[in-house]
Order: structure tokens, then sequence, then C-alpha cells
């Protein structure tokens, strides 16, 4: 096999708050040839982390964990999702929302051999895709709303403000809560058309329909919406900049 058509070294986290559980899922990974490394962690916010600092290419998420459940933690990441997400639970009433927010299988407990590398083939076909610059699913915000979850791509997002520890994201009819911080989803947003426009508040220059100075010397940016933002003195010169260049 020529070496460009090859699944890549494949690096696996294994979410699960029973160590036997784990035991088990790592265990058929082992003889895999395709498997580079394989991490192993027991709740959802250490998954979180683990994510976030070693980048795994396939995530085998239990849905219930204390604290923070499967479907939390996808919610958390956002866009920082890995290529391949596996659920794995005893709870067959989770399968199809579990589809519903991405994830690429679902593995019910107890499950044979032959289903799990089912899974694990999908996955690979899911990574290789994803390192050949194929991405695996749109650029969207995952958000849970009325106990339901939601997908909101990202040009639809008209402008983010920060809310405590969460942030707001407004589309031109309704705003979604998004457990997450603002500079978080300006790193997330790096690449897109959003600019900073005040320490609180991100919007997109696609939704920009004008900036208008007002009569204590300040700016705002009047939307296409109708919604006009406040643009601080510091951040008002790369604003100007940015929309500028998009007419160049």
């Amino acid at each position: 096999m020529e070496a460009n058509s090859r699944t890549p070294s494949i690096r696996v986290l294994v979410v699960d708050d029973e160590p036997l559980a784990r035991y088990n899922v790592i265990a058929l990974l082992q003889d895999d040839s395709d498997i580079a490394l394989i991490d192993e962690c027991d709740s959802g916010s250490a998954a979180i982390v683990d994510i976030r600092s070693k980048a795994p290419h396939l995530v085998f998420l239990d849905v219930q964990m204390p604290e923070l459940n499967g479907f939390d933690v996808l919610e958390i990441l956002g866009m920082e999702l890995p290529p391949a997400i596996i659920f794995v639970t005893a709870h067959d009433q989770y399968a199809l929302r579990a589809f519903d927010v991405g994830a690429l299988d679902y593995l019910l407990k107890p499950f044979d051999e032959a289903r799990f590398r089912l899974a694990l083939d999908r996955a690979k076909t899911r990574i290789k895709h994803a390192s050949a610059g194929d991405p695996s699913r749109p650029k969207r915000f995952v958000v849970k709303k009325l106990g339901r979850i939601e997908f909101v791509p990202v040009p639809e997002v008209e402008w983010v403000e920060a809310a405590d520890y969460y942030v707001q994201l407004h589309t031109a009819s309704q705003s979604h809560l998004l457990r997450r911080s603002l500079s978080e989803v300006e790193r997330d947003l790096q690449g897109c058309d959003f600019c900073r426009i005040h320490r609180s508040t991100l919007v997109n220059l696609q939704s920009v329909r004008g900036l208008e100075l007002q009569a204590h010397g300040e700016y705002e940016a009047v939307l296409r919406s109708g919604v006009r933002l406040r643009v601080s003195r510091p951040m008002r010169k790369q604003l100007q900049e940015r929309l500028v260049g998009r007419f160049k």
C-alpha cells in the first residue's frame, strides 16, 4: 500500500469512569498496527483537558459519567472536537442523540469484537479523510438548548457577547447560550470573518452594514439586522482595517 493511501498513525483517548470498561476497549486496540498511542481518563473534565492538550484523532467516550457526561464534553469542546467520536454506553436510549451531535458510531455495552472492528474501521476512514484535508464536519457550534443539542453554523452568527462564564451567540432571529469563554470562542474563530470590537464583543464582519460616529465621539457598528454594538477606541482601528480589507 502506498504511503499516501494509508491511515495515519492514530492517537486514541478512551474515556470512561469504569476501569474495566476502559480496559476492554484498550485490549481491543493494542494489536492494531494503525494505533500509535492510547491514553485513558476517567471523567469528562479530564477528557476535555486531554483532548485539548493531546489532540487525539479518535475518542471512545462514555455517555454517563459523574459531573460532566459525554454530551457535556462535546458541548464544551465545540469546534475543538477530534475527527472521530465513538460513544460507548450501556444505555441504548442515547443512540439517536449521539448521532445528532456528530458521533461517528455508537457501541452498546456489551459489544463483541466484530462490532468494535466495524466502528474502528469507520473511524479510520474518517481520520484518513480529515488528514487529507477533507473536513469531517462543517464549521458549527454545538449548543444545548431546551434539553436537546442544536447546531449553529458559524456564518449564521452575527455577533458574540460575553455573559459571565458563558457566551451568547446571536443570529438574526435568536440567541444561544454556550458554556465557553469569549477568549476560547475567539480562538476557535481564528481564520473566520470575526473581529473583536470590545472586550466583551465579537462581531461577524459579514453582518456589519456600517460604522456610525456618535455624539460622544465613539463609534457603533450597525449590523444588517439593525443591532448596534459599541466599538471601543483601542479596537476601532483594527475593525476599520479589516472592513476595508474585505473590499480590496
